[in-house]
């Protein structure tokens, strides 16, 4: 398995952000991480991405324990999160050549070369990122966090306020990573879990509400679509 989460939890202080969590993705799978403001998303890809550790249970990305080893797991996984890490001052080749040196990439001039026609960067290439638009800004966030050629990938609402042609080219753009990457996104929009993802698992303070193909969801919906059987995972009315 790519990531495994078991009986996690996470507090802080009186707070239970996280509620014994359990799930597990494969290699090549793209999941939807779904849920409303303060569900506990965002924590839980912290502790995914060895930015913060669970107060109990277990997570392993490629086969590896978070808490042992978050050097070698830094190594496997990108990470795209909420508020996209740039440096503004800096032009978009020069940060990924920053951002592969710190991850030692070999052949680095290679890759920014292949990263850069990926993510669709070719025009902006050589434009300061402060000059980008919110899309493309969108893009060397994740061209960072593809440099060093990571399985697995954790994107943390990756298309928030942008525009229908920005969305729709960065969600093309995750679906051709897909092909090679294991993706876990969060996102609000549901229209998004279905064009991309193949699975979704909905959260609510803290607990796993849902965790099932897009298909089987839509089902349950019973042809109202994932926003009514959303509404009906999470409303607390």
């Amino acid at each position: 398995m790519s990531i495994t989460v078991k009986n996690v939890t996470k507090i802080f202080g009186t707070q239970k952000a996280l509620d014994n969590v359990s799930f597990s993705m494969k290699q090549g799978e793209i999941v939807g991480l779904l849920g409303p403001n303060g569900a506990g998303k965002s924590t839980l890809m912290k502790i995914i991405t060895c930015y913060q550790p669970q107060t109990s249970g277990s997570v392993f990305v490629c086969g590896m324990n978070v808490l042992e080893n978050p050097i070698e797991i830094a190594k496997k996984i990108g990470y795209l999160p909420e508020s996209n890490p740039l440096y503004y001052d800096m032009y978009v080749r020069e940060s990924l050549h920053f951002v592969g040196g710190v991850h030692k990439v070999k052949n680095l001039q290679q890759r920014i070369e292949e990263i850069i026609e990926l993510t669709g960067l070719t025009l902006e290439q050589n434009k300061k990122i402060a000059t980008l638009s919110k899309g493309y800004k969108q893009r060397v966030g994740l061209a960072q966090a593809l440099i060093h050629d990571p399985e697995v990938l954790i994107l943390d609402e990756p298309t928030s306020g942008l525009d229908p042609n920005q969305l729709i080219g960065i969600r093309n753009l995750i679906r051709e990573i897909s092909k090679t990457k294991t993706i876990l996104l969060s996102t609000h929009i549901m229209q998004e879990v279905e064009a991309i993802c193949s699975r979704a698992i909905i959260i609510d303070l803290g607990k796993i509400k849902a965790d099932d193909s897009i298909d089987n969801l839509l089902q349950q919906s019973e042809g109202k679509g994932m926003e009514t059987l959303f509404h009906k995972l999470t409303s607390h009315e």
